[in-house]
């Protein structure tokens, strides 16, 4: 069943076209034609609607099957007799599920007594499914960075305020704990400050890279249920992947650094910073949904803030680390 938008309840006359051709079922092909130059047709013509001489829908004739047909033929013979019409009570949600079902392009709109009033065609249904995947790609964005799009729609300053507040200050206690970590490397920075220079492009591929691995298993979060068996493949998978991205960023990085800085042993440093940054990133970016999905929590949610908290806390650790020991 097709899934509620905004105007999915409203009526389906609301949004039928009124520009539709009827014929009558005693005429040929040949006089049928005639009819139709003489009166015209609307702007949008797949179908014409066969009714009898009480302007009862009784068949359908597609537009092709007019213009090939024998000009001497009756409509009558002609026509599609089984016809699938909307009631004019029918909800647009209504429609909508027909044109998924039946992937006709239009459908008339008929009253009680079977009388064509209107034609909706799938335009209709278009719009809906590109206004629910418009939808779902907001959510999306706005549940990454942990809260949802309707928790947010339409609501009181104080009260979007408290939806976004939480994980905003979850950012900032790591950030300070990130500011805390750079602060206990100070002598180290002093040595080299190459390693200041490239600190931003490492935590940002770091963080990059975890949140292309974050959406991937929320993806697959979707449509199953994690287990020990479907994360060794994940991680065995995520491995192979964190060593190509990491092998070929870190070289890069660490040829900048050396052709930038000079020889030494600071290319080596921050090339390594980036190679360890993206193995953790991936690491994260696969576990902390995979996590919070086991503990029945929503991972769209809070996987976002605590992937990105995590990757920079362990990045910013290995990073001054090695290069303590370096250096």
């Amino acid at each position: 069943m097709t899934r509620q938008t905004p105007h999915s309840m409203d009526p389906v006359l609301a949004h039928a076209r009124k520009d539709f051709a009827t014929l009558r079922e005693d005429l040929t092909v040949a006089h049928a034609l005639d009819s139709i130059r003489e009166h015209g047709v609307g702007e949008k013509i797949v179908y014409f609607y066969v009714v009898n001489a009480g302007d009862q829908l009784v068949g359908v004739l597609p537009t092709r099957r007019l213009l090939t047909a024998p000009l001497s033929q009756r409509l009558a013979d002609l026509m599609v007799s089984r016809v699938i019409a909307i009631p004019h009570t029918a909800k647009l949600l209504d429609a909508c599920d027909l044109f998924a079902l039946h992937k006709f392009l239009a459908f008339p709109v008929v009253d009680d007594q079977r009388r064509v009033i209107g034609v909706v065609d799938v335009s209709v249904f278009t719009e809906e499914v590109f206004d629910i995947a418009e939808r779902e790609q907001m959510n999306e964005v706005f549940e990454t960075l942990g809260f949802r799009a309707s928790q947010v729609r339409d609501a009181s300053p104080l009260r979007a305020f408290r939806f976004r507040a939480g994980w905003l200050i979850a950012t900032i206690c790591s950030g300070t704990l990130c500011a805390m970590l750079v602060s206990a490397f100070e002598i180290t920075l002093a040595k080299s400050l190459v390693l200041a220079f490239f600190l931003t492009m490492v935590l940002g591929l770091a963080e990059s890279v975890g949140a292309q691995s974050m959406t991937v298993t929320i993806q697959a979060l979707h449509s199953m249920r994690p287990t020990f068996r479907w994360y060794a493949q994940a991680f065995r998978r995520e491995v192979g992947t964190a060593l190509l991205l990491g092998t070929s960023c870190g070289s890069v990085v660490g040829l900048i650094v050396w052709f930038w800085h000079g020889p030494g042993l600071a290319a080596v440093v921050v090339g390594g910073g980036v190679f360890f940054a993206l193995l953790t990133a991936c690491f994260f970016g696969l576990s902390v949904p995979a996590v919070l999905h086991s503990l029945k929590l929503d991972p769209k949610i809070a996987a976002g803030p605590v992937t990105l908290a995590f990757t920079d806390i362990v990045t910013l650790l290995f990073y001054f680390s090695l290069a303590a020991w370096v250096l």
